[in-house]
């Protein structure tokens, strides 16, 4: 009796199970890198760490990174695309302790480099004192003949800064503007008289109006004496009446210019007095010697050097009160 199955197939589909054909192989010890067992080779010790990757790009067939021994053993990796980047070997950090060595070596040199510089240094600098005491030497064997004149030079430089200077002083704090006002108008009377009686005389001696002017401020701030002072002004008059020729207005306006400007009242007054009698008596006797005077020709007027030092004196001191009036004011407001 025999029993059907139904087929749970349907019925274009047939299931027909197949075997290979059975084939049998010798045994074959096979010894692999990668399995714990015997090998015919000697083991090697590496103390770094090695990793490799399959490069699919040259076909899938080299592994980059190991030997030929190890790909073998390797074969085809089965790590994905996207995780291939990972396994790349990651650069270990830098090695410093050799650069340590080498500054130490290097500022061991610096060490000889330096003291070489001293030594030269210390040479530049005795070399330099040498010249230094040379120079000492032959400055004091020039100042051994010619250091007299140097040192007086020297000291009338200095004693003209600390007149000069002191004269600046007094003039600022001490100028008498209203004497120095007088002075300068009776002075141009002198000078305006001998201009008109003789034209030029006052540019033809500045020289001698400038020695009165000196000698009359002397006698003022009482450098010289009353006889001396006398004295020196006949000797200006002699001057300028025996070795220049000049006549009696021109030879004698420096002294009543000086007489008129420094005397006392009286002495003003009698010499302006003189002096003008004086111009009248040359000029009347010109004129009755047949002299006529004609028009001369008029060279620029040059202001004597003692009116105009008084007139400096007198803007200083105006301009002095000026400014220390402005500086209180601006300091009270």
């Amino acid at each position: 009796m025999s029993t059907t199955i139904p087929s749970l197939l349907p019925p274009t589909l047939s299931f027909k199970p197949s075997f290979p054909p059975a084939k049998l192989q010798p045994l074959r010890p096979q010894f692999r890198r990668n399995l714990i067992g015997f090998s015919p080779k000697p083991p090697a010790f590496s103390l770094g760490k090695r990793f490799a990757v399959n490069d699919k790009e040259s076909g899938g067939d080299v592994l980059t990174g190991l030997d030929e021994s190890e790909k073998e053993a390797r074969g085809q990796s089965t790590m994905p695309e996207r995780f291939r980047y990972l396994a790349k070997e990651v650069p270990g950090p830098p090695v410093r302790w050799p650069w340590f060595v080498v500054l130490a070596f290097l500022i061991y040199a610096w060490r000889a480099v330096l003291f070489e510089l001293s030594n030269w240094k210390n040479a530049a600098f005795a070399i330099a004192r040498f010249i230094g005491y040379v120079l000492k030497y032959a400055f004091a064997v020039v100042y051994h003949f010619i250091g007299s004149p140097i040192t007086f030079s020297i000291r009338c430089m200095e004693d003209l800064f600390y007149t000069v200077r002191a004269c600046y002083t007094w003039i600022i704090g001490n100028a008498p503007v209203p004497d120095l006002t007088i002075i300068i108008v009776l002075a141009s009377i002198v000078l305006a008289i001998a201009e008109a009686t003789v034209p030029n005389c006052i540019n033809s001696q500045p020289y001698v109006l400038t020695v009165s002017g000196l000698i009359g401020y002397a006698a003022v701030r009482g450098y010289i004496s009353e006889p001396l002072f006398w004295t020196l002004l006949l000797g200006v008059y002699a001057f300028s009446k025996f070795l220049k020729k000049r006549d009696d207005v021109s030879a004698a306006m420096p002294v009543a210019a000086v007489l008129a400007g420094v005397g006392e009242p009286w002495v003003r007054v009698l010499v302006i007095i003189s002096y003008t009698a004086l111009a009248i008596y040359q000029h009347s006797k010109m004129l009755s010697e047949g002299k006529e005077v004609g028009e001369v020709e008029t060279r620029e007027m040059r202001l004597p050097i003692p009116l105009l030092l008084a007139a400096l004196a007198i803007g200083l001191r105006a301009a002095a009160k000026w400014a220390g009036h402005r500086h209180l004011t601006w300091m009270i407001v």
